[in-house]
């Protein structure tokens, strides 16, 4: 059995209990590592599985699963699944998805690949960004179509995520932005010399994601369009969802140039216009100071 499994938001206690107790008898584990990343390292999942409780704060993943985890990047699903696969049909191997097994595509094309090989698979399901970002008092049924923000260089400065998000605003919708990570990535250098050499992790920040969309709303009015979004548009900033130290911050998207929200992972909501008043009354609660010119969030926990 191929078992995909969430693990949740925050830390490594995060997993459900079932999928834990499904953890512990695999004969291979393998982490997913480049969609998202939990708030602890990979060393620190291991002895919990073996019914040590050893407590997180100078534990790593391995610790707390009391297993080996093997890390598999995109190159490892996206090209060699075959080799996460192998033997699937006669033991159990789990593939540990932080967040819900669903949050990526790549992970359906694995369980198509499964299929196809006969192998049954099952998902254990958990919390994901999609539904976690309720926690910042926007209701989730007033979502629209979500948007990744990727990373500009300086030959790709992609636009046109931005018209999914004109659309969510012309229908009173809000926008959850997921930003850029990038893990294991290679310069375009070693990438034509075919050198194993990566570039250091790289994780999309809610005050750069600001800036990217602010240099959008400033073309466009270069262009002689009309921006659904302005310096003065609401949004919402967040950090490490579902961790101890979750950070939330409301404010125009200028102010989410500057606001301080700390170590990654960052996502972005660009709210949709009119608020019910209950969304306003809950979002008054991370409101970042109208005056204020330095880096500041409220965290509301």
């Amino acid at each position: 059995m191929l078992y995909m499994i969430g693990l949740g938001l925050g830390d490594a206690k995060d997993i459900t209990v079932k999928g834990l107790e499904v953890v512990r008898r695999c004969s291979r584990v393998y982490l997913e590592a480049y969609t998202s990343v939990l708030t602890v390292g990979k060393e620190v999942l291991s002895y919990y599985i073996q019914g040590q409780d050893l407590g997180l704060s100078s534990t790593s993943q391995e610790e707390f699963y009391g297993r080996k985890l093997i890390l598999a990047d995109r190159e490892e699903v996206e090209q060699e699944a075959n080799n996460i696969l192998k033997d699937a049909d006669i033991s159990d191997v789990a593939f540990l998805v932080v967040g819900d097994p669903f949050g990526a595509t790549t992970h359906s094309d694995l369980i198509l690949r499964a299929t196809k090989l006969g192998i049954p698979y099952r998902v254990i399901h958990n919390a994901s960004i999609m539904n976690a970002v309720g926690c910042c008092g926007l209701q989730l049924y007033r979502f629209g179509e979500t948007v990744s923000v990727v990373f500009w260089t300086d030959t790709w400065r992609p636009e046109s995520f931005f018209d999914k998000v004109k659309k969510n605003r012309q229908n009173g919708m809000h926008t959850l932005c997921l930003l850029d990570i990038k893990v294991k990535e290679q310069s375009l250098e070693n990438l034509i010399k075919g050198r194993k050499i990566y570039e250091p992790p790289r994780y999309m920040s809610v005050n750069q994601a600001a800036q990217q969309l602010l240099e959008i709303v400033q073309n466009q009015r270069i262009r002689g369009e009309e921006p659904a979004v302005t310096e003065e548009t609401l949004c919402v900033g967040l950090a490490r969802v579902g961790a101890e130290d979750q950070k939330i911050a409301a404010g125009t998207l200028q102010q989410m140039c500057t606001v301080d929200l700390g170590g990654p992972l960052h996502s972005l909501i660009i709210t949709g216009g009119s608020l019910h008043p209950l969304e306003m009354e809950m979002l008054s609660l991370f409101s970042v100071p109208e005056n204020s010119s330095e880096s500041q969030s409220t965290d509301g926990l």
